[in-house]
C-alpha cells in the first residue's frame, strides 16, 4: 500500500472512531490528566513549598511554555524546509 492510501485509510478510521464517540472530552480525559500531571510535577520540583494554587498557576505557565517551544521548533523547521526547497 502506498503512503497516500495508508494516510487516507488512517484518516478514515480516525474520523469513524470520533463519529462513534458522543463525549470526546471523556475519551481523552486520562491523557489530559497525565499530561497536566507532568507539568504539576515540574512545578512542585521547582517550588516544593508552594501552595496548591501557586502550583496550578506555575503548571499552567510551564504548559504554555512547552507548547510555545514546540511552536517555535515547528516554525523553524518549516522555514528551513522552505529555504531548502528554494
Amino acid at each position: 500500500m502506498d503512503p497516500q492510501d495508508r494516510s487516507l485509510r488512517a484518516s478514515l478510521a480516525a474520523h469513524t472512531s470520533w463519529a462513534n464517540t458522543l463525549d470526546p472530552a471523556s475519551r481523552t480525559a486520562k491523557a489530559r490528566a497525565a499530561a497536566n500531571g507532568r507539568f504539576e510535577k515540574q512545578a512542585r520540583d521547582l517550588h516544593p513549598d508552594a501552595t496548591d494554587e501557586q502550583i496550578a498557576r506555575v503548571a499552567e505557565h510551564l504548559k504554555s511554555a512547552h507548547f510555545r517551544r514546540l511552536a517555535l521548533a515547528s516554525s523553524r523547521a518549516r522555514r528551513a524546509k522552505k529555504t531548502a526547497a528554494a
